[in-house]
């Protein structure tokens, strides 16, 4: 897996992927010991939803301001401190006394995650050039797929095994070894903090004015409660994007470095890309949490059960991610849109399983049916992850890296929230309520991935996606120059337009097209 990495790189990689999956298996980890915490604990539905989407809310807000600080103060010591909080915020998720003290620990935990994730995106950009650093981008989106298909079947055997009372907390504290071993290794093997030349420009008008904004984004849908008084929230968030907006502009013409680089604003790929990213992340991990809950709900089916189900899931992500370069090479840039509507379409038939299968045929279609559809998100992960990020200069690259996943958390939250909404709203009529709610929230999901891949194939044929005149993608301008480059123009799924030098990622040979249209070497 990483071949074509010297020994440097392939610490920090490691480094890298271990603290992605540490901070993501945490998360997904949880869903299969929901009704075990809720009977330990006695929470309310208010306090598991905060539970389950105060983290990813946490996560969300200390993406972009740890993105860029990183980037102007070096990386390592913000990935150190974000571990360390994150770990500390384990433990004691894992002996909370009570409801609201493990919501407060998962938001500890979440605001770590978000520190640690924000620096990984810059810390590989910076490591890596050419082929190599979309391999490297690429491995790390493995990582996340792998932690978001192993969490439930994990859960479920440490739950099965020791109980569910003890079972939850055992399953919370397995973050602390993770963090305690990720510490060691990053602080030994993490190249040294390189801040930037000079003053360091923050932007800390405009890193408040985005917090606020991702909080009034994601906080309608972690409080579901609200109800329609979160209809008054969208003043609020119209507003502060128009303040940020034009306070970046302002902060741009006065010759300062805003917090979204102009390069990121004007690519149209990598928005393209961001909305593909937000539309396939949200619905999978929505899908995944609404399996888990009616296979123990609808079915009756106990952790460990619901485990064994699961587990096919986990197992087939990792070898289709292993296989996806090699698609990527055969399909080009529909890998993409191949994986999505794979992953749709299997989604569909696990609510239409649901629906009509029989009881004792259910669980193993499910099972196939969640193997097969997550066997198509590797063909989608990698790739996308690593094309998106491809147009962000490497002096942004911690930003860029965090609006990416920043824009998938809020995806998260949002179809979390809804699909779970919808799937507890329709599960109060016995088991047929239950097979007809899991039918519903199904389709919400295959919806928002069948809208992803829409955009996906509309960014394909549509002409800012494509190479043409005075137009190339950067895997194109850095294939041959890293290890391993064969192949290099294929995985560059959305191409970015070179005809301002501004708008070209730093690549390693310095090759840009101007505005005159050659190539300057």
């Amino acid at each position: 897996m990483t071949a074509g990495f010297d020994a440097a790189g392939r610490r920090v990689l490691v480094v890298c992927a271990l603290g992605g999956f540490t901070t993501l298996l945490d998360n997904s980890v949880l869903n299969v010991a929901i009704p075990a915490l809720r009977g330990s604990l006695r929470a309310d539905a208010t306090q598991m939803q905060w539970m389950v989407a105060g983290y990813s809310l946490a996560f969300g807000l200390a993406l972009i301001p740890g993105g860029r600080l990183g980037d102007v103060r070096g990386r390592k010591p913000f990935f150190l401190a974000g571990m360390a909080i994150f770990t500390v915020g384990a433990a004691l998720a894992g002996s909370s006394p009570h409801p609201w003290a493990l919501v407060a620990a998962r938001l500890l935990q979440g605001l770590g995650g978000g520190l640690v994730n924000s620096q990984m995106i810059g810390t590989m950009q910076d490591t890596f050039t050419g082929y190599a650093r979309t391999r490297a981008l690429g491995l790390y989106a493995v990582t996340g797929g792998v932690a978001g298909g192993l969490g439930p079947p994990l859960g479920g055997a440490v739950i099965g095994a020791v109980g569910p009372d003890a079972g939850w907390r055992l399953v919370l504290l397995l973050a602390v070894p993770c963090g305690v071993i990720t510490l060691v290794l990053a602080a030994r093997h993490l190249p040294p903090a390189r801040a930037q030349a000079g003053s360091p420009d923050l932007d800390v008008v405009g890193l408040l004015l985005m917090g606020g904004l991702t909080l009034s984004l994601m906080l309608p849908f972690v409080q579901p409660s609200i109800g329609t008084a979160g209809l008054l929230w969208l003043p609020v968030v119209g507003a502060l994007a128009v303040s940020f907006f034009l306070w970046q502009h302002h902060y741009a013409r006065s010759g300062r470095r805003p917090l979204v680089h102009p390069a990121l604003a004007r690519s149209a790929p990598f928005a393209a890309g961001t909305v593909v990213a937000m539309g396939y992340f949200g619905s999978g991990l929505a899908f995944s949490l609404v399996l888990v809950m009616f296979l123990q709900e609808g079915l009756g089916l106990s952790a460990l059960a619901a485990a064994a189900v699961t587990l096919p899931s986990a197992l087939s992500i990792v070898a289709s991610s292993a296989l996806a370069w090699r698609a990527a090479r055969r399909f080009g840039r529909y890998t993409v849109s191949v994986g999505l509507a794979l992953s749709a379409g299997f989604m569909l038939a696990s609510g239409l399983a649901g629906l009509l299968a029989s009881r004792s045929h259910l669980p193993v279609l499910l099972a196939l049916c969640g193997m097969c559809a997550s066997a198509a998100s590797g063909l989608v992960i990698p790739p996308l992850q690593a094309s998106v990020l491809q147009h962000a200069p490497a002096e942004a690259a911690g930003v860029a890296g965090s609006i990416l996943q920043m824009s998938q958390r809020i995806a998260a939250a949002v179809c979390i929230s809804a699909v779970s909404g919808i799937y507890l709203h329709g599960s109060s009529a016995g088991a047929s309520g239950h097979r007809l709610a899991y039918w519903h929230a199904v389709l919400t999901c295959a919806g928002v991935a069948a809208f992803a891949l829409l955009v996906s194939l509309l960014r394909t044929h549509g002409r800012p996606g494509l190479p043409s005149h005075g137009t190339r993608t950067v895997a194109e301008t850095s294939a041959g120059q890293g290890s391993g480059a064969r192949g290099g123009n294929r995985l560059a799924f959305y191409s970015i337009p070179t005809n301002n030098v501004d708008n070209c990622p730093r690549v390693p040979s310095g090759a840009c097209r101007t505005r005159e249209g050659r190539a300057d070497r």
